[in-house]
């Protein structure tokens, strides 16, 4: 998951101050450049191991490598739709927002007063941080869910420093 500072965010403005806002995605190392050439390959190295088969009169070990190579294209497609998917996070001194776009384009929003809003996170040590939510009286939203344990406790962190940053007192400067 890839975590940047908000330039892109779906919240409109609303001329309060922004405390804290990132967007989150899903990483892909592959680009779409790798996978042509990784397909290229494996199509390659795949067509002629069906040849050679094809020639030692095994004719429909021909067809199946075939198929390895259409189920492997459309799992990688998959994948990259995936990628779609984003996870937007603002913190103002009077609204956290918690927006939650799925690969398919569904998004799920929750708006919670920053002053009742608090963070739940489950710690290994070995590991790092396994779940962090957002909790707010009794609504519990989960965040930065397609991230590592390390980022989830970089993510809380921050958000704790914002949280705690809003119920200090925000202060605006006048130009």
């Amino acid at each position: 998951m890839i975590m940047t500072q908000a330039n892109d965010q779906p919240f409109p403005e609303d001329g309060e101050p922004t405390v804290f806002a990132t967007v989150m995605a899903p990483h892909r190392s592959l680009s779409a450049r790798g996978f042509l050439i990784f397909m290229l390959a494996i199509g390659g190295l795949s067509l002629a191991s069906g040849f050679y088969f094809l020639s030692l009169g095994a004719w429909p070990i021909f067809g199946f490598f075939g198929l390895d190579v259409v189920l492997l294209y459309f799992a990688f497609r998959a994948n990259f739709r995936a990628a779609a998917a984003r996870e937007y996070i603002r913190v103002t001194p009077s609204l956290v927002q918690v927006r939650q776009v799925s690969a398919r384009g569904e998004a799920k929003e929750a708006r919670m007063n920053p002053f009742f809003t608090r963070l739940k996170r489950r710690d290994m040590e070995e590991i790092g941080t396994l779940d962090l939510s957002l909790v707010s009286r009794e609504r519990q939203v989960p965040v930065g869910i397609h991230l590592g344990p390390w980022q989830k406790a970089e993510l809380a962190d921050d958000l704790g420093d914002a949280l705690g940053q809003v119920k200090r007192g925000v202060t605006r400067t006048v130009f």
